[in-house]
């Protein structure tokens, strides 16, 4: 497998043979994944790239407000976890909280696995 940054992002990448997929590339490396086949729906990204999205997308006090009055569990998660999954309870219930889309979440979670 090759795989070529310029100033932290993928510019370039080839796989050789198939079993580089499974054997080389984890599956919470959303950018790689998201490189190699741009047409792939991201299942999850980090909690710095959930939230840099959240700030970018102008939709972090938003959700800190959100997460404020959900019960102790949602905001112990939202706080300490280190990778948020697309299909958990608590993300669809923050997603349709802020009126998203199945389209405008795939597309969230897309722009997020760049950062």
């Amino acid at each position: 497998m090759f795989i070529r940054r310029e100033n932290g992002r993928i510019v370039a990448a080839s796989i050789s043979r198939q079993a580089d997929i499974t054997d080389e590339i984890d599956e919470d490396d959303g950018e790689l994944l998201a490189f190699l086949n741009p047409s792939a729906v991201i299942a999850s990204v980090s909690s710095r790239q959930f939230k840099l999205q959240l700030l970018s997308a102008g939709l972090l006090d938003a959700v800190d407000a959100w997460v404020a009055q959900q019960p102790r569990e949602v905001r112990i998660a939202y706080e300490y976890s280190g990778t948020f999954v697309k299909d958990s309870p608590m993300m669809t219930a923050g997603f349709a909280a802020m009126g998203f889309t199945p389209q405008q979440i795939d597309g969230f979670f897309a722009a997020a696995a760049e950062l």
